[in-house]
């Protein structure tokens, strides 16, 4: 603004010396012609806009510009990295591979599911035994060696009665060789053998082997001319156990009050025979 008026005062201070020389008419033709303070104020404050407004605009797309810049930038950096990562793995992968051998250790316990070997020990708590079973996958059921089966009917539902079928080397708790053993009947099933069709009883029993604790469903049969009175089928191990045929007695025996400890287990397992038998298609 100081500027300005400078301006102004040098004009004005021109146009008094020259009017000295100056007629009458042409002073007042020449005052006419001279711009006032307020018209030359009003001039310089538009020609400031328009440089603010110039530079302004400038300034702005040089800050878009510069933000374009910075982004252009950190893609470069970021492909540059991309590459370097496609470089080692290019290298990496020109490499001899490397053969990485492990020990694979087996556990008794694969997962979810409990290891067991082709036989174990197990122990049926209702009936107040443990039994030696054969874990077989190519039968469908669960079978439990019985004689003297006897149906019977009780408050309207259909149950039966049995004692054990066993030889006189199996390996069972005494009290329990000659004992009636009774239990409803959950279904039946028709079996075919050589001489025609048989119905078998098919009762639950609480089961324990080793940490599995479950509810079977056994087939009643006589099983004395087979290796083992107990038979473990698929429907046993489905979603809980799996086979190593390689194994036999992976958990211990368990034990009953009136039956043997189970340190004497190994000498019955080492007379097992473990001979093959004829999948049960019950």
């Amino acid at each position: 603004m100081g500027n300005r008026y400078s301006c102004l005062a040098a004009l004005v201070g021109l146009s008094l010396l020259a009017g000295c020389a100056w007629s009458p008419q042409a002073q007042e033709e020449a005052h006419a012609k001279l711009a006032t303070a307020a018209q030359l104020d009003a001039h310089f404050t538009q020609l400031e806009a328009a440089v603010d407004g110039q530079c302004g605009g400038q300034q702005e797309r040089y800050a878009q510009q510069q933000q374009r810049l910075d982004g252009v930038d950190a893609d470069i950096r970021e492909v540059g990295s991309l590459l370097r990562g496609l470089r080692a793995d290019l290298a990496q992968a020109k490499r001899e591979p490397e053969t990485v051998i492990k020990d694979c250790a087996v556990d008794s316990d694969i997962g979810n599911k409990e290891l067991l070997g082709r036989s174990e020990w197990i122990g049926l708590p209702s009936i107040g035994t443990y039994l030696q079973a054969r874990i077989d996958s190519g039968a469908d059921t669960s079978s439990l060696s019985a004689r003297e089966i006897t149906p019977f009917e009780r408050d309207g539902d259909n149950w039966v009665k049995f004692k054990l079928a066993l030889e006189a080397d199996d390996t069972v708790v005494d009290a329990v060789r000659d004992k009636w053993i009774e239990a409803p009947i959950e279904r039946r099933v028709r079996v075919l053998q050589s001489n025609g069709e048989a119905s078998r009883p098919v009762i639950s029993l609480l089961m324990t082997l080793g940490p599995i604790r479950e509810q079977v469903e056994f087939t009643l049969n006589d099983r004395r001319q087979l290796s083992h009175p107990v038979l473990l089928g698929r429907r046993f191990m489905m979603d809980i156990a799996v086979i190593d045929v390689a194994e036999r007695y992976l958990h211990p025996r368990p034990e009953f009050p009136e039956g043997a400890p189970a340190s004497e287990a190994p000498a019955d397992e080492a007379r097992d025979i473990d001979n093959a038998e004829t999948p049960d298609q019950s």
